[in-house]
């Protein structure tokens, strides 16, 4: 009785299912429960593997969703309220010029190749009869040391000589540069002429091969610079010795600063600081902007001479030529330099708003409706076009893509007009190569002014950017004509000169550094791939020195806004003007 009692307590009892002995009596209860655990396993296991994916999935959305936000802070920051009207089914505006992609044909090859023939034939000319020295005087076979004894021609020429693959070239110039370039030299030196050849011509060398020895010596000449900007206003004086420091603005120009020679450093600088993390460079050449800033008028269109004690700028003449040209330039680059963000947001308002008064500026001659460029002094306007704002197409082309719709369009469009009018300086000749600066009267379309030609760059340059930016070959044909124009009156047995006279054909004694530099560099590029140095990761000095893209998240500074105090006009001299010899 007692043990039935006991029997039938244990069949009730719920935790009998967890004896073994329950089953090991019972198969089939046995199989059932091993089907259930593997049923329960691979539920649990099917869970596990959807909440990872699902995980996955939602930090993949998160990203986007970043992503996407940042985009729309970015086009609120650069384009402001306007934005927030865009619609989402638009196309939206990209802040980058357009990528064409070119193909490489046989004909570009076969060009690209007859542009490395003329560099190598015009460095060659330049080891043979002035290493070591700044320059070539082709005619009389001997250097001249026209930057002090830099070595101008060979620290100009390295990137070009890289990007072309000539890499023997390279090495001997690397070599000489390691082991002789010497920057302690009683000399007064220029200011912008060493920033963009010297400086430039390092740091390029240094973003293309990586090798540090470029970076110290770029560091070393900057140091030798900064007490230029030592000022009152921040304003840099123009000259500097690069022995004693001791820095002063030439007598010409009334002790004044000149506009491009302290707007033109921003580049280099601001590279300089990212490459070595010492801010100092960087904040010297971003005050004159800072400084500029407090006074920039409406029209954005600044005269040649600055004040470099009270930072503002004097009665003079207003030009996108000669000693005001690479200001506006650096406004756009250091922009795209800085990978267009935030921090660098001001530079490109600057320049859209001088890009407005650079419209004011426009005419047309007659009969041809040749568009170009004029000068301004105080209200009155000069129909005179520098060779040197040939760059103008060119950067108006880099810049439109940065524009909305319509606007865009309209300053491509300008671009190109400017370049059959610079390409037609050079095709209105006798040699067809242009002269230094032309003329505009009504019937009469255009004469030259100053007849000579020094090899300068800025017309293929322009054209180079037109035909990167809208793949019309129609850029490079005008590019090939010029530079036969140079192979038919420039090259001599002995290597490159310019004309002093581009109606006669007479020639000069000079193979200006900037020849090698920028001109031929151009012309290559001009039959190159769009992949060689592409525009999303370089972005050019005025020298046609390649610099890396580098993005930029540091506070831009702000500053306010007062009138410029006015002079009387000084006598004007060009930039990057070159040597003359009558040699």
């Amino acid at each position: 009785m007692a043990r039935n009692s006991r029997s039938s307590l244990s069949s009730t009892n719920p935790w009998r299912y967890l004896l073994p002995s329950y089953y090991l009596k019972r198969p089939r209860r046995l199989a059932l429960l091993f089907v259930a655990l593997m049923c329960l396993s691979f539920f649990v296991w099917d869970r596990q593997t959807l909440t990872k994916d699902h995980e996955a999935e939602i930090n993949r959305l998160s990203e986007e969703l970043i992503r996407l936000k940042e985009q729309v802070h970015e086009l609120k920051t650069r384009y402001g309220e306007a934005t927030e009207n865009i619609d989402i089914d638009e196309k939206p505006v990209v802040d980058v010029p357009k990528k064409v992609v070119i193909p490489d044909d046989p004909l570009d090859k076969q060009r690209r190749e007859k542009v490395k023939d003329a560099m190598l034939h015009a460095w060659t000319s330049y080891e043979k009869y002035a290493w070591g020295q700044d320059e070539l005087q082709p005619q009389t076979k001997n250097g001249v040391n026209s930057f002090g004894g830099l070595g101008a021609t060979i620290v100009d020429s390295l990137d070009t000589l890289f990007i072309m693959g000539l890499d023997e070239q390279f090495q001997k110039a690397r070599e000489w540069v390691a082991t002789s370039l010497d920057f302690d030299k009683n000399y007064e030196a220029s200011v912008f002429e060493t920033t963009i050849r010297v400086v430039g011509g390092l740091l390029s060398a240094f973003d293309l091969s990586g090798d540090k020895m470029f970076l110290e010596k770029a560091k070393d000449i900057a140091d030798r610079l900064l007490p230029a900007w030592d000022t009152p206003s921040g304003i840099p004086y123009n000259r500097i010795n690069l022995q004693h420091g001791d820095a002063h603005n030439p007598g010409w120009t009334g002790g004044e600063s000149i506009l491009a020679d302290s707007g033109t450093e921003q580049l280099e600088f601001i590279a300089l600081s990212q490459r070595t993390g010492d801010p100092k460079y960087q904040q010297k050449v971003e005050n004159v902007i800072t400084q500029l800033q407090k006074t920039f008028p409406a029209d954005g269109l600044l005269p040649i001479y600055i004040n470099p004690h009270t930072g503002t700028t004097s009665y003079s003449t207003i030009t996108f030529g000669a000693m005001g040209d690479s200001f506006y330039e650096y406004l756009l680059k250091a922009w795209i330099q800085g990978n267009k963000t935030e921090s660098v947001k001001h530079y490109r308002d600057m320049w859209e708003t001088s890009m407005k008064g650079l419209e004011s500026l426009i005419r047309k001659t007659t009969p041809s409706s040749f568009t170009y460029i004029c000068e301004k002094t105080g209200d009155s306007l000069s129909d005179k076009m520098d060779e040197l704002a040939c760059f103008a197409p060119g950067m108006l082309a880099l810049g439109s893509a940065g524009f909305f719709p319509g606007d865009n369009e309209k300053y491509l469009s300008l671009a190109e007009e400017l370049a059959w009018t610079c390409y037609n300086f050079y095709q209105s000749t006798p040699t067809k190569l242009a002269g230094e600066n032309y003329f505009f009267h009504p019937g009469q379309d255009m004469s030259v002014g100053t007849s000579w030609n020094i090899l300068r760059p800025e017309t293929v340059e322009s054209l180079f950017y037109l035909w990167r930016l809208t793949g019309n070959k129609t850029y490079q044909e005008w590019g090939w004509n010029i530079f036969q124009a140079f192979e038919k009156n420039s090259r001599i047995e002995s290597g490159y000169v310019g004309l002093k006279d581009v109606n006669s054909g007479v020639k000069d004694n000079m193979m200006q550094s900037f020849f090698l530099a920028e001109t031929l560099k151009y012309l290559y590029l001009l039959f190159s791939p769009s992949s060689v140095i592409p525009f999303d990761e370089w972005v050019f000095n005025t020298e046609a020195h390649p610099l890396r893209i580098v993005t930029r998240n540091d506070k831009p500074e702000k500053s306010g806004g007062s009138k410029a105090q006015q002079k009387p006009p000084q006598r004007f001299r060009a930039r990057k003007e070159g040597r003359l010899t009558d040699k």
